[in-house]
């Protein structure tokens, strides 16, 4: 297992496990309509503005033969105001290698960029019906706070989580 920075040329690899996290993850979340309409293609557009985005930091996992198995990425949202603060936008981890510890290892190489940049307080959202918000709870995250979005037509809780003091 291989923990690495993102390069351009890993776009296409990171959209597939994206995409393939979407459907399974929120299978029963999100309608299966709008899961089935998401874009390989698209969605590798997406990851090359992410990984060449000035302050955004995107890692790779990558099993014994070099495919994209999972990745994290995180920065500062425009809207996020907090002082000496970030966000953790997103980590998928394809469901067949999902608790092997490949999410720690992930979010330590996230956590790192994060205090070389002086962020003491890190935030995450996440659907209150993704079953990854106790991979959060499990690594320290408190809930912080609450809202609603609306996917696909669906108004859905968002939790948002806080780590505090990482640095």
């Amino acid at each position: 297992m291989i923990i690495r920075e993102a390069t351009l040329a890993d776009a296409a690899g990171i959209a597939k496990v994206h995409v393939d996290c979407w459907r399974t993850t929120y299978k029963h979340i999100i309608s299966n309509d709008y899961l089935e309409k998401l874009s390989y293609e698209q969605r590798t557009e997406l990851w090359i503005n992410n990984i060449s985005k000035e302050g955004n930091y995107v890692f790779v996992a990558e099993n014994k033969d070099g495919q994209i198995i999972g990745f994290a990425g995180g920065g500062k949202r425009v809207e996020n105001k907090v002082e000496h603060s970030g966000d953790v936008t997103s980590i998928y981890i394809l469901k067949e290698f999902q608790g092997m510890g490949i999410g720690k290892k992930l979010i330590r190489k996230l956590f790192s960029k994060f205090e070389e940049r002086q962020f003491n307080t890190i935030f995450v959202e996440v659907l209150e019906d993704n079953k990854s918000k106790l991979f959060y709870e499990a690594l320290g995250a408190q809930l912080f706070d609450s809202t609603k979005i609306t996917i696909a037509g669906s108004e859905l809780n968002l939790l948002i989580y806080q780590w505090k003091n990482i640095c």
